[in-house]
């Protein structure tokens, strides 16, 4: 078995081997917005990020901040030990559609209670999304939603061979 070996981080930077499991809710002031289909479909400065080990940061943004009438809840559920039980939303912007793009936990366990109903869109299924201005990579693999910017290194789970990480 493949034992990944960690980044070490620069002045500035986050490894995501510092990261604690179980996950970690923090508050985040940074902007973060999600473009889909030219809509800015997300703009804001009060979300909360999730910190797991060997995973890139998922943003999860308060519905307030999204323009919700792109958002369609889907049948889909899907559980995380963590969390809890998330919904998904497929999203439709003019001709375009991506099912099951986004999700959202409406009823967390306690450690989480504070991003009830708040969003998560996968990068990949995006055009853009950004965080202070900067454009990032999607987490590889298409379970994952990390978010992936400069200030962030791995290696990430979710890339092949990763799997028993």
């Amino acid at each position: 078995m493949f034992i990944p070996k960690p980044i070490p981080p620069q002045p500035g930077q986050e490894s995501v081997w510092d990261y604690p499991r179980p996950p970690r809710l923090e508050s985040s002031t940074q902007h973060i917005q999600v473009i889909f289909n030219q809509i800015t479909l997300a703009d804001s400065h009060r979300t909360y990020r999730v910190l797991e080990t060997s995973h890139p940061p998922v943003y999860y943004i308060p519905p307030e901040d999204i323009q919700m009438q792109y958002l369609e809840k889907t049948t889909r559920q899907s559980f995380c030990e963590w969390k809890g039980a998330a919904n998904y939303y497929t999203i439709t912007a003019g001709d375009r559609k991506e099912i099951n793009a986004a999700w959202f936990y409406p009823d967390p366990t306690d450690e989480f209670a504070a991003i009830k109903n708040y969003v998560a869109f996968y990068p990949s299924r995006m055009d853009a999304c950004y965080v202070d201005g900067e454009q990032v990579q999607p987490q590889s693999g298409d379970f994952y939603g990390g978010w992936i910017t400069k200030n962030v290194v791995g290696p990430f789970k979710g890339s092949a061979g990763s799997w028993g990480w």
